[in-house]
């Protein structure tokens, strides 16, 4: 077996290995929040957990995970591209769907988050404003120790082994069935149909693998993946989804859940794949 080989599998036995007890502690409880949200913290560090031994246990250089913050570009980039995908959809909602713009219900999830009273709308939008800039720091507290992991440690080998697109593609199958046992055996879902819900899902984490695939390759760093995931997280689950009022519609449409989201990230996801020649200069 070749050696990136066995490193591949080394890792992904590791980062399931690790990733069982706090997602057996999410499925006896039945909530991604369990523990005052210590449980989502801990398996989301899982996957940099397993890197760092795999790195330890092959004498890998801990450089080659992509630590260098390369032109700021790249990271800004990585910060808009969830708004330019996730806005639309929400926009389509709001104006095809009457009564599903809640801006009261946002303002409650705000002011829930920053302690003041809903009716204080000019505080709110500067929360808004606030939330955008310093709230994707410490959503990206968390994505790193995803980041770390998958697109730190697995896809450049994945990639150096089988190419961009299988190594996105191979890289996106393995990050979304990681994924499932919340899905499927705890609250990680907006009330969809399982099954529904597991399709799309798993298709707009596989799209999702191309566009932070093709930043990380193109940038050589790991920011730029952990910048766009923190920025996702942010905007769909902080911001778009609060806006929504969840309907017998609404929630087949919206969030990660939803059948548009995916549809939207699969056009973004054929666009940087085509330009995959780019990473080869």
């Amino acid at each position: 077996m070749r050696p990136l080989a066995r490193q591949i599998l080394v890792y992904l036995g590791l980062v399931f290995a690790f990733s069982s007890l706090p997602y057996y502690l999410m499925i006896h409880t039945g909530h991604i929040g369990a523990g005052n949200g210590m449980v989502v913290r801990l398996v989301m560090w899982c996957p940099a957990l397993a890197a760092l031994v795999t790195c330890r246990l092959f004498q890998i250089d801990l450089a080659t995970l992509g630590w260098n913050w390369r032109p700021t570009k790249y990271e800004a980039w990585a910060y808009i591209i969830p708004i330019l995908y996730a806005l639309p959809v929400y926009v389509a909602v709001w104006a095809f769907i009457p009564g599903s713009f809640a801006f009261g219900a946002f303002a409650t999830h705000l002011g829930e988050s920053f302690g003041f009273p809903q009716s204080a709308r000019a505080i709110t939008m500067l929360a808004v404003i606030l939330y955008a800039t310093l709230g994707v720091i410490g959503s990206m507290a968390s994505a790193l120790g995803e980041e770390i992991g998958w697109r730190g440690f697995l896809l450049p080998r994945l990639a150096q082994q089988a190419g961009f697109t299988c190594g996105c593609l191979f890289s996106g199958c393995i990050w979304a069935v990681w994924h499932y046992p919340g899905l499927l055996f705890a609250d990680y879902n907006a009330g969809t149909q399982p099954a529904f819900a597991l399709c799309c899902f798993t298709l707009m984490v596989i799209a999702d693998s191309f566009i932070l695939g093709w930043l990380r390759l193109k940038s050589g760093s790991l920011w730029t993946a952990t910048v766009l995931h923190a920025s996702h997280n942010l905007f769909i689950q902080s911001f778009f989804s609060p806006l929504t009022r969840y309907t017998r519609h609404t929630k087949y449409l919206i969030d990660e859940f939803g059948a548009v989201l995916p549809a939207i990230c699969l056009i973004a996801a054929i666009y940087f794949w085509s330009r995959r020649r780019e990473l080869q200069k």
